[in-house]
């Protein structure tokens, strides 16, 4: 897959950004993105979005985002999955050769609501929705099947939130602690048991954008220089079931990941030197972590992931700015060093249900 990530930009961070309306937070950070780029928005050829309604508090909340986002006049797509799935659509997009340079934008400003409460009323309408099933019941439904089948205890996943949140801290690009959050205020004790509130990334406000390029594009405008090549992407949907086989076996989320370094040409994991992972609690990232089984030269989440920058539906995308950030050597005070080759994960869905993985690799000099 000859595509190339020419620039990338994502919003400032906050618990609440206060001072913009979400078109200015996707506007700023797509002009962000084609500065970074060198380019402007007459050279993109198309728009990738990734959006959701509900988060969003609106009805096709594509039409008023497209414009802001870079997409008048453009063709444009949408993807509701989560923004890392944007991405995925993207890449595919430029790799048909119908197109040459387009933005991938994704946002979510949490704090207009309630995550909680939009992600109950996506639960089945006749059994599991009056059961009250939202996020954190699933969230504690995994953690109980992981503390089941890997023996992973309550300190064990502290630990691990304590090393994330400690690497965050030294992420130029976490999010401020400013503003009131509608979420904000968890409390420390279990929210669904074994799960507690400590345990859980809090969710912010932002935005990411990535500029997509051919290898055409990058024939035809030679003064221009790619800081990143997606090497290889990968994605599936396990069941929508919450048994303890969906949600101790974690096969989509493995398959998702040999998936994608297949078809970037690598044998194993160890040939990558990073991957971040979305984990939106400690239960997760221990359940990926163990997963992966990856060598203890890969760094896991360098970024702090989710407890550096976690606005919900586009953590995924944030993730893959991270990436081309490593590879490209500028991720600052959270650098892994001579970082080739870097994985970021998105997942979406109840209990972590869809998985995407797209490996992002050094460009050549």
């Amino acid at each position: 897959m000859n595509v190339y990530v020419l620039g990338v930009a994502m919003h400032p961070g906050s618990a609440s950004i206060d001072d913009k309306r979400l078109e200015e937070i996707v506007h700023d950070t797509a002009r962000a993105a084609l500065d970074d780029a060198g380019i402007t928005r007459a050279d993109i050829d198309h728009v990738t979005l990734g959006g959701c309604d509900e988060l969003d508090g609106r009805g096709i909340t594509s039409m008023l985002m497209a414009a802001p986002a870079g997409a008048y006049l453009r063709d444009e797509m949408r993807v509701t999955d989560s923004g890392l799935m944007a991405l995925c659509m993207g890449a595919l997009r430029v790799a048909t050769g119908r197109f040459d340079c387009g933005l991938v934008v994704s946002w979510n400003q949490t704090s207009i609501g309630s995550v909680e409460e939009v992600t109950r009323m996506r639960a089945e309408p006749f059994t599991l929705r009056p059961m009250g099933l939202n996020r954190a019941v699933t969230d504690g439904l995994f953690a109980q099947a992981v503390a089941r089948g890997t023996g992973t205890t309550e300190a064990e996943v502290d630990a691990r939130v304590q090393r994330r949140m400690t690497a965050a801290e030294s992420n130029p690009r976490r999010a401020s602690s400013r503003g009131r959050h509608t979420d904000a205020g968890q409390p420390s004790g279990y929210v669904a048991y074994p799960l507690s509130g400590r345990q859980r990334a809090p969710v912010t406000d932002g935005a990411a954008a990535l500029v997509l390029v051919s290898e055409q594009w990058l024939a035809a405008h030679p003064q221009a220089r790619p800081i990143a090549r997606i090497g290889g992407a990968a994605w599936g949907v396990d069941s929508y079931r919450l048994d303890g086989e969906r949600l101790g076996s974690l096969a989509v989320y493995k398959k998702a990941f040999a998936d994608a370094l297949a078809r970037a040409g690598l044998d194993s994991l160890a040939e990558l030197d990073a991957v971040e992972l979305e984990a939106q609690d400690g239960w997760y990232d221990a359940a990926f972590d163990k997963a992966l089984s990856a060598p203890p030269q890969v760094a896991l989440s360098p970024s702090g992931g989710a407890w550096a920058q976690n606005p919900y539906f586009c953590t995924g995308l944030i993730n893959a700015v991270e990436a081309v950030l490593q590879v490209s050597g500028r991720a600052g005070a959270v650098q892994v060093k001579d970082a080739r080759r870097v994985a970021a994960h998105g997942t979406h869905g109840f209990a972590q249900q869809g998985h995407a993985v797209v490996i992002m690799e050094r460009a050549a000099a």
